[in-house]
């Protein structure tokens, strides 16, 4: 064996340990370790993460909702681009329009099954701002 590489070892060890230990401080923290309740009566990490059993099925709604309305507007802006610089015929100029136009209807039918404006899809990033552009 190189002694170079078993004078690494430990280094590589000590490297992976500190990688494993920053991994696990990631975790959700266990009850007894959540912080005490404000005056309001919440803590922080109460106030951030909701989960509630009973709207489980929206929010799982809402979210894929929100991915396939973020794919729909970036087909739509890339069919846009297409037909300006040409490079689809009218039939298939046609066709796309109409697969979109339909594809927005069936998103519009499911906010309204689900109780949901295509607002409520425009989450907030925080800093970065809304996922959908306006």
């Amino acid at each position: 064996m190189d002694p170079r590489r078993a004078d690494r070892r430990p280094d590589r060890l000590r490297e992976v340990n500190q990688a494993a230990e920053r991994a696990f401080s990631l975790l959700p923290a266990r009850p007894e370790d959540t912080p005490a309740r404000t005056a309001s009566g919440t803590s922080k990490t109460l106030s951030r993460l909701r989960t509630d059993p009973e709207t489980v099925e929206r929010d799982l709604v809402k979210l894929v909702l929100t991915i396939v309305e973020l794919l729909r507007q970036l087909m739509e802006r890339q069919a846009l681009r297409r037909v300006d610089s040409g490079d689809l015929t009218e039939d298939q100029e046609e066709r796309l329009g109409l697969t979109l136009m339909i594809l927005y209807d069936r998103m519009n039918e499911l906010c309204d099954r689900y109780d949901l404006t295509m607002d409520d899809l425009n989450i907030d990033l925080g800093p970065l701002g809304p996922l959908l552009p306006p």
